[in-house]
């Protein structure tokens, strides 16, 4: 090998280091805490007899994120509970994806989640699969949502009082893609059950988790495009109460530079390359 072809060689090695400590991805972790016992917020798919109904809590992405896997934690109340199909939904930030005016059925969209979801993985689809555990045998939400979920001027219900059953905390792997841009968007697990209901746990909101954390907010298909805060418009604006609820999502950051980065690296080093070898012949 030439004294020129090892300076090529070790050129090309410490082109090819470089690039990849540039496309390096790094982890993603977030959770919102653990249940507080405040509240539980019916959250599922449609099923015969039961229309769809929609609990969704915020997170925000500083990069570009895929999203592989988390957790969330709720009631499976009933004697006997069957779970079935389980959907995780994605909604950006209203305006984003929706209609714009809103229809005035509700107090307000500031700050809701948009009109119609952002990105969609679940069981049927064959895009997330999911574990249980039993947490506690026996535990109750001091206050509940299932069927209070109305227009104005009637959205104020104060909540459906205490709810008991089975702790459990569900954790999904996602099977398909979830690749989100970075942004603000709003979380919303639905749980498909025979013979009981799912009810999503709350935690804790006296310190914001991030600037700009968002309560939770909830809809039913009857108020579908519009929501209803779960905290300020149904419980009621005098209670004082806002909640997050029970969540925890992990993935992988998406190099911003990826893609760009790896093109022109690899352009500049091919041309240093050429310039250096024409240098070379030339003496």
């Amino acid at each position: 090998m030439t004294v020129m072809n090892k300076r090529h060689l070790h050129l090309i090695v410490c082109g090819l280091t470089a690039l990849a400590g540039a496309v390096h991805a790094d982890s993603f972790s977030f959770t919102t805490g653990t249940p507080d016992g405040r509240m539980g917020t019916a959250s599922r798919p449609s099923s015969p007899g039961k229309i769809e109904i929609e609990a969704a809590d915020d997170f925000l992405l500083s990069s570009e994120t895929i999203l592989n896997s988390g957790t969330f934690t709720g009631l499976l109340t009933g004697a006997t509970p069957t779970v079935g199909a389980v959907d995780i939904e994605i909604y950006r930030v209203f305006p984003l994806d929706s209609v714009n005016p809103p229809s005035g059925n509700v107090p307000t969209r500031v700050n809701s989640p948009s009109d119609v979801a952002f990105a969609t993985v679940g069981t049927i689809a064959a895009t997330l699969s999911f574990a249980t555990t039993v947490i506690s045998p026996v535990f109750t939400a001091a206050n509940s949502v299932l069927n209070g979920i109305n227009k104005i001027p009637n959205q104020t219900t104060g909540g459906e009082g205490p709810v008991t059953g089975q702790e459990v905390q569900f954790a999904f792997n996602v099977t398909g893609l979830l690749d989100l841009p970075a942004g603000h968007y709003f979380f919303v697990p639905q749980v498909q059950v025979t013979g009981g209901e799912f009810y999503w746990l709350s935690t804790q909101r006296t310190v914001p988790l991030f600037a700009g954390d968002l309560q939770e907010w909830i809809r039913n298909a009857n108020l579908d495009p519009d929501w209803l805060r779960v905290g300020t418009d149904i419980v009621g604006p005098t209670s004082g109460q806002t909640f997050n609820a029970a969540f925890s999502l992990n993935g992988t950051t998406v190099p911003e530079t990826g893609s760009t980065v790896i093109l022109l690296g690899f352009s500049f080093l091919l041309l240093e390359i050429v310039r250096r070898a024409r240098t070379s012949n030339c003496r």
